[in-house]
């Protein structure tokens, strides 16, 4: 082959290796649902009884905030491809339950809450009034109180934003929209001092033990990645829901759209994001759930008109092929999900073969995002 050939190739080759991110292609439709498919059953079939007990440390009931973020995962399947055994796998959950949440109907913590995402969404498909009553109450004992700073950590706006988002629509009763602005606004604006949000950076403080003058290793802000994720899953499911005309909307759009604008310079090249959004090295690698809610929140933004293709469409496409190739594993078990905690060195190491104290959330994450990945257009 003559020189000038060669060269040629290698200069073709060359370029194709420094392609930008645009040339990454979103998957196909029936291969989304084929990885949600698979992880999915994997998890029903460890988990047959709904209401068995969570056993780690200590044994906890089956509808607490981990296992209520599945069961969001999995009615998005289920309205992704209706098999009736997820909605009967739900509905078996909530009766185990009694359609309860954890410690009563005068409990007012978000992680509670919960499972009243699923309570609701199951309410509209078949308006049974258990299935309504207790989360209702206990979220009208919140609405019916001056207190307005229960959510001083920020993974409390994901679990309990859209269950009073869902009972203003169910009643069409804007109180639940002015309490919840007033309890977001209190955690955006007052706790640890200033609030959690930063408007500079545009991303959230997990609570108020990461304000400044904490600081990473690298001196930069702590943002953990999973915690921001709640906060963009919270304004996503909320804006799903809440109608447009709706009290306080345009001050979730405009909170998601500022932290859509601070998470593709973020994004690892390998698809994923760090654990610590501002410091690769502090316990740097792959991690799934926080990646899994920025691609659910950016695909919504997409499938909403919200985004734009050009810039959006290859970074999710790399992130949702990186999640599909690097962690699922052949069974369906999910690789690299970061345990419980609150910051980037809680339940290290995170890796292919880890597996986390608890196991049902990532895999909540991981549906969320495919069930708005696969209606890409």
């Amino acid at each position: 082959m003559p020189l000038k050939t060669i060269l040629k190739y290698l200069v073709c080759a060359a370029l194709l290796l420094a392609l930008p991110a645009a040339a990454q292609k979103l998957p196909k439709k029936k291969a989304v649902l084929k990885s949600m498919t698979l992880t999915n059953d994997y998890f029903m079939k460890k988990w047959p009884d709904t209401g068995k007990e969570i056993v780690t440390n200590i044994a906890r009931p089956s509808h607490i905030w981990t296992r209520g973020v599945y069961y969001e995962g999995l009615m998005a399947l289920y309205q992704t491809d209706k098999q009736p055994r997820y909605y009967d796998y739900a509905v078996d959950w909530g009766t185990k339950h009694q359609w309860g949440i954890r410690r009563g109907i005068t409990d007012r913590n978000a992680d509670n809450q919960c499972a009243g995402q699923t309570y609701l969404e199951l309410y509209q498909i078949d308006p049974k009034p258990e299935r309504l009553h207790d989360i209702k109450a206990s979220i009208d004992n919140m609405v019916n109180s001056p207190k307005i700073d229960d959510w001083n950590w920020i993974d409390a706006l994901q679990m309990a934003m859209p269950v009073f988002a869902k009972l203003g629509v169910l009643t069409k009763d804007t109180a639940y929209y002015e309490k919840m602005y007033r309890i977001y606004n209190y955690s955006k604006t007052q706790h640890g001092g200033h609030g959690l949000y930063n408007p500079e950076d545009k991303l959230w403080w997990r609570d108020k033990d990461f304000v400044p003058p904490y600081k990473e290793p690298n001196g930069e802000d702590c943002y953990w990645s999973r915690g921001n994720g709640w906060v963009v899953a919270a304004m996503v499911r909320v804006l799903d829901v809440m109608p447009k005309d709706a009290p306080h909307r345009a001050e979730y759009e405009q909170m998601y759209l500022s932290m859509m604008q601070a998470l593709p310079p973020l994004q690892r090249p390998d698809g994923f994001w760090n654990v610590s959004l501002h410091d690769a090295n502090h316990f740097g690698g792959k991690e799934m759930t926080g990646t899994a809610l920025f691609v659910y929140g950016m695909a919504w933004g997409l499938n909403h008109g919200l985004l734009d293709k050009k810039k959006y469409e290859p970074i999710i496409a790399k992130a949702w092929k990186s999640m599909v190739t690097d962690c699922i594993h052949p069974d369906g078990f999910l690789g690299y999900v970061q345990g419980t905690g609150k910051e980037p060195k809680d339940s290290q190491p995170v890796t292919f073969t880890s597996k986390p104290d608890f196991e049902d959330y990532g895999l909540g994450c991981f549906l969320l995002a495919g069930s708005e990945v696969y209606k890409l257009k």
